[in-house]
């Protein structure tokens, strides 16, 4: 029989890391599923047929729920025409201009597979404008673009300060900086006076409500060096609001990324702009054949319907305060040493300095023989109702930690 075990086996056995998704990567079998089979809703199955209620939501893209009606219908209609031309297909210019009327800046649009290469499509589009080499990166932006010593090779990962398979002459001209950290900031903005083509900046969930003066500070920092501003709103775009951190701060980058909530799993990047940089895409060449494939797109038109006629932003707030408030309490109930940062559609979990070694396997353990998939914490999904999170709570608060 085909079951865990045995999709555990040859994963381990013929793919490096186990996943070609590192976050993927199985690290506590048998309690953790190996492969997840199916999902609807909320709710994943294993290969043993073991029911999940789901936070990871294939790590951020699932923001309406697993095979989404609305959603997957559009994707079998499309699926009938075809898949693919050698021509755009007209869905590619309507979801274009969608985008156009609920981004703030996004005057022109174009479209990718994923988030990593639509921030590498930005910084090469600021090099192109600006004539210029150095980038300042603040978060995650995806295994593309880690090149930076010191920076984040995966998610909550410090990199090296040689990079693993970065040549140091490729390195030096990318710079870690730290959330809201602007002493670091301006001593880069001295150290690197007029050399500075972008500054790309991914939201730090923990302490997301800086933004609201972060932000404008590297909107006036970019302005003043004269790089472009490039919000990474791949987590952030469709989940904090419509468009993202900077409809919610009020702050209009130059370049912005959108990728893991605009096709509730179908894989799409969005990399749009204001026009005046844009343009330059005509000599700094960005080209793919996947790019504008037509169930992506039929699924992306779908999905930002939803959003525009449905309370789905509100709904994910507060389903967010109801999940991760809850978890937080159970933590405090049961003695153990972990905060929850955040009450946002997405949020995550951190240890004490007080806690255990082994307390985050144990607890990793104990989540998913009690039915809960957990992503350090994860997210909330438009299918998850409060019934759904009470019975997670509930099963949380059973388990056997």
């Amino acid at each position: 029989m085909k079951n865990n075990a045995y999709y555990h086996d040859m994963l381990t056995s013929r793919i490096p890391w186990g996943s070609s998704t590192c976050s993927k990567r199985v690290t506590w079998p048998p309690e953790e599923p190996a492969v997840i089979v199916r999902g609807r809703g909320c709710r994943v199955w294993d290969a043993d047929g073991r029911e999940y209620i789901d936070f990871r939501n294939g790590l951020g893209p699932i923001s309406l729920g697993y095979c989404y009606p609305e959603v997957d219908e559009a994707i079998r209609e499309q699926l009938s025409r075809g898949i693919i031309f050698g021509y755009p297909h007209p869905l590619e210019a309507e979801v274009a201009h969608l985008f156009s009327e609920i981004i703030p800046g996004a005057e022109r649009v174009r479209f990718l597979k994923t988030g990593g290469e639509a921030v590498a499509a930005c910084i090469k589009i600021a090099r192109q404008a600006t004539g210029r080499s150095h980038v300042i990166q603040i978060g995650y932006n995806g295994w593309l673009n880690a090149l930076a010593g010191r920076g984040l090779a995966l998610p909550g990962q410090a990199a090296a300060a040689q990079v693993p398979g970065v040549p140091p002459e490729l390195s030096a001209l990318h710079h870690a900086a730290g959330w809201n950290n602007r002493e670091q900031l301006e001593e880069l903005r001295v150290r690197l006076e007029g050399r500075i083509a972008a500054v790309v900046v991914a939201a730090d969930y923990d302490h997301f409500e800086d933004g609201a003066t972060f932000y404008p500070f590297l909107r006036q920092f970019a302005d003043q060096t004269g790089a472009a501003l490039v919000f990474d709103e791949i987590v952030t775009g469709f989940r904090i609001a419509i468009g993202g951190v900077q409809e919610y701060f009020g702050v209009t980058p130059d370049l912005a990324v959108f990728a893991k909530g605009v096709a509730n799993g179908m894989p799409l990047a969005v990399y749009c702009g204001k026009a005046a940089w844009m343009r330059h895409l005509e000599q700094a060449i960005v080209s793919s054949t996947y790019g504008g494939d037509a169930l992506s797109l039929a699924a992306a038109k779908a999905v930002i319907g939803i959003y525009r006629r449905e309370p789905v932003i509100k709904h994910l707030w507060q389903m967010g305060e109801r999940m991760w408030g809850g978890l937080e309490a159970i933590f405090a109930a049961r003695g153990i040493p972990a905060v929850v940062a955040g009450r946002r559609p997405v949020a995550f979990y951190h240890f004490l300095p007080t806690a255990a070694p082994g307390l985050p396997e144990r607890l990793g353990r104990a989540f998913c023989r009690a039915g809960v998939t957990l992503y350090r914490g994860g997210y909330v999904n438009y299918s998850h109702q409060k019934q759904d999170i009470d019975e997670a709570l509930e099963r949380i608060r059973q388990a056997d930690f």
